[in-house]
């Protein structure tokens, strides 16, 4: 079960480490290309989204590596889940076709929530 969650952490934590940092550094403009979203949303809800995902892309790997709080993994993952829990109503009413990827990185949040019991 270690192994299984290394592995859906590392993969989380890459796609919300870049992602993350991108809503954080970037413009509205240089954005919007990829994110058609942030043009609806205010740039200071875009960058705490940003830090909320670079956090937990964190959480979910420093803790159980260094061994200080391991338990924190779950509430990293739970804080990404949180973050797809909203982003699918906002993909659903601009009519974005992310959704899947939403629903993926849902379930993918899921997997790790019940993988990260292994540090409790």
């Amino acid at each position: 079960m270690t192994v299984a969650y290394w592995i859906v952490a590392a993969l989380l934590a890459l796609f919300y480490l870049y992602g993350g940092a991108l809503k954080i550094v970037r413009s509205q403009e240089q954005l919007l290309p990829m994110m058609a979203w942030v043009d609806t949303t205010p740039m200071p809800a875009v960058r705490a989204i940003g830090a909320a995902e670079v956090l937990g892309a964190i959480g979910l790997v420093l803790p159980p590596l260094t061994g200080v709080a391991p338990g924190l993994a779950l509430a990293a993952a739970v804080g990404l889940l949180v973050v797809q829990v909203g982003a699918i109503p906002v993909h659903l009413r601009r009519g974005d076709r992310q959704v899947a990827m939403n629903v993926a990185l849902l379930a993918a949040a899921a997997a790790a929530i019940w993988l990260s019991t292994t540090w409790l």
